[in-house]
């Protein structure tokens, strides 16, 4: 009878401490990069597209980007997909992704176009309404608009 007790106790004792080993729910969650949050780099890019719609569509944006709207009107789509990439790396390393930003700095990126305080803001306008229309929370619209208007000082009047 003892060993039966024993034995029972012993398969008890095994299967509490098997059972407590894999206990990962009492651990908390590693909180999400804003990356994780935006939804990964499908949804950074669903957000890229739509915000080159809105530039293009953007009168206040017409003198800065007619040079490369052209090239898209006559059928070279080489600068803007190369623009659409950037953008999406630049997005995804800038909010925790594995995305690696391989462009050119901002200075060197935007010599020559002397975008104005207004139009930097319209670009921001237009990047908030992409974010918008995916429904991206305001939390994480308020953490890439921090981190991305970060670059203002580089892209304004160069």
């Amino acid at each position: 009878m003892q060993k039966k007790v024993l034995a029972i106790a012993m398969i008890a004792m095994s299967s509490f401490a098997f059972v407590s080993c894999n206990k990962d729910d009492d651990q908390p969650a590693a909180p999400q990069t804003l990356y994780e949050r935006l939804g990964g780099k499908n949804a950074i890019s669903a957000v890229v597209d739509q915000f080159i719609a809105n530039v293009a569509a953007d009168p206040k944006m017409k003198r800065t980007f007619q040079p490369l709207l052209d090239d898209v009107a006559k059928g070279n789509t080489a600068r803007v997909t190369s623009l659409r990439n950037n953008l999406i790396d630049q997005i995804g390393q800038a909010s925790g992704g594995p995305e690696k930003y391989m462009g050119k700095d901002m200075v060197t990126a935007h010599k020559g176009m002397k975008i104005t305080d207004d139009e930097f803001n319209s670009l921001v306008a237009d990047l908030v309404a992409s974010l918008n229309k995916f429904s991206v929370p305001s939390k994480e619209q308020g953490e890439l608009l921090s981190v991305l208007g970060g670059l203002k000082g580089q892209i304004v009047n160069q």
